[in-house]
Parts: structure tokens; sequence; C-alpha cells
């Protein structure tokens, strides 16, 4: 996986019309090698804003060649293609709306994937595909909503421990994001263990984003998750005082309109939508073992 950058290509799918007029300047952007917060602060450089004024739905993987809409607050200013050029980017369009595009507009993601260097044959991996199409896979949080070797829980836990993952939430957001994701992804993975186990595993349920309130899962869902974060105490704690209020993210997720076919014995090459918040990772690792 992503032996070249050319290998995994991602489109972002707004899921909205632009009202093609407004204060602010839409530019769809594509990227490879950068990260989404770098092309904001470039846009905003070029277009002689604060990058406050500019508006993003998500990020975008560095180490990939992906698209994505840009809003840029620009009343009564008119730019072009060339004003906004660089180097390690290209503009494929510009738009007006009138709105700012703020994190989590997007619909979702489009993917088009080549995975390099298989070793298992064909017919098991259109088995496991098939299985995919038909049943979903598991929802994770993929290992780069962590940080680079988990950097992000680590911090999460040394800010747990000191009693200081709490108040100011703009600073240690992605430390609580990977404190939920992680007791998530615990909770998910007890419903497999207990799936192989021989317990009927719960397709249409969901599992704790973790924070204040309760939520009202089955009672089998609520005893597993129980289980699953019997060890966690401090955790579950330390997310409740940070002013997060507890959400349910769905523990099994389908890829829209899944296609695959074999360039060669060795090359699989995947395209499939995902809904925003789902990771393609999360998808593929369903498909093999993978060997760095």
């Amino acid at each position: 996986m992503k032996a070249s950058m050319i290998d995994f290509c991602v489109d972002e799918i707004l899921g909205f019309e632009f009202s093609g007029i407004g204060e602010h300047l839409i530019v769809n952007i594509r990227k490879h090698g950068q990260n989404s917060r770098w092309i904001a602060a470039r846009l905003a450089e070029l277009s002689g804003i604060e990058e406050r004024h500019v508006g993003y739905c998500g990020l975008k993987d560095r180490y990939a060649v992906t698209s994505q809409w840009y809003s840029l607050y620009l009343p009564n200013r008119c730019l072009n293609m060339a004003d906004l050029s660089h180097p390690d980017f290209e503009v494929i369009s510009l738009n007006r709306h009138r709105k700012k595009l703020r994190r989590g507009m997007h619909a979702g993601n489009s993917f088009n994937i080549v995975i390099n260097n298989i070793t298992t044959s064909q017919e098991k991996l259109e088995q496991r595909l098939e299985t995919i199409d038909h049943l979903g896979f598991p929802n994770y949080f993929a290992e780069q909503r962590f940080g680079f070797n988990g950097g992000n829980l680590v911090e999460a836990a040394r800010l747990i421990d000191s009693s200081r993952l709490k108040g100011n939430r703009m600073r240690q957001g992605i430390f609580l994001s990977a404190a939920r994701s992680w007791l998530f992804n615990l909770v998910l993975a007890r419903h497999i263990t207990n799936y192989h186990d021989g317990t009927i595993f719960p397709f249409d349920e969901t599992g704790p984003l973790w924070g204040r309130g309760k939520s009202k899962p089955n009672k089998v869902v609520a005893s597993t998750e129980r289980e699953a974060l019997a060890d966690w105490p401090e955790w579950k704690h330390a997310l409740e005082h940070t002013g997060l209020t507890q959400e349910r993210r769905k523990l099994f997720m389908h890829a829209d309109g899944l296609k695959f076919n074999f360039l060669n014995s060795r090359q699989l090459k995947l395209r499939f939508n995902l809904p925003k918040g789902v990771y393609a990772t999360a998808l593929l690792r369903e498909l093999a073992e993978f060997n760095r």
C-alpha cells in the first residue's frame, strides 16, 4: 500500500452544490506530498488573507494524491487560477459560495487505491472482497488517528495521568479525539472477539465516543462495553470532564460502489466511496495481513 503516492488517490465528496455567488471563493485543489493545513497556509499567503479566513472540510492524507475544497473569504475581490498558482498543488476549479467551508461539512470521500506485491491468490482476495461488499467491515479508527507511532495516545495518557486532559479543548482536540477513538476501538475489538466465541455480532449497533451523559445501547451491547472498558476508568472519567458529550459511532460500515480488478497477479486496484470519518485503511486491513 502506498508504494507510490499515485497508488492512493482520494477525492473529496461535498454532497451539496455551491450557490455561485457570495463572499467566499471556493477553490478545488489537487495536492501531492503535502498536508491539508499546509495547503491552507499557502492559499492564505497567495490570496493575501489571514489563515483563519481559509476554510476546509477535513484533513487528507499527505502521502497520496488528493483533491479537496477550500474556501477563501474574499468579499468584493476576484482571483483567477494564475493568482493561486503554486508548484506543490494544482488548482482544478474556482467557484463562489455564501458560506465558509467548515470541518465535517463534506459527505465523504472517493478512493482509488492500488495494492502492490500481493502474495495470496486472486480467488481468496475476490472472496474476501465479496464478503466485505456484502457484510461491510469493522469501522475502526485507523492508525493515522493516533499519530506517528501512536504519539497522540502517548500524549493523551500523559495528560490523563496528570489530570490535565480538560479545559481548553482547542489545544487538546487531537489528543481528546485519539483517546475517544482508542476506547471505541477497544469496544469494537471486544465485539469481534465475542463473535469469534459464538456471540451474534451486532452489525446494526453503535459503539461509544466517550463523554458526559448516558447512551442507550441494548443490554448485550452495553454489557460488552462494560467488559471492554473495565480497565479504563481514568480515561472515561477524564473524557467526561472535558465538556464532551457522549456520542455513538456505527460498529460496521459499508463501502459504496466497491469495484476491483487485478492489474496483474501481484497488483489489485480498488475503487469505493466512504462517508466522512470512515477510514479506507480500516477496509484495507480486512483484506489480508500486510507486511511492512
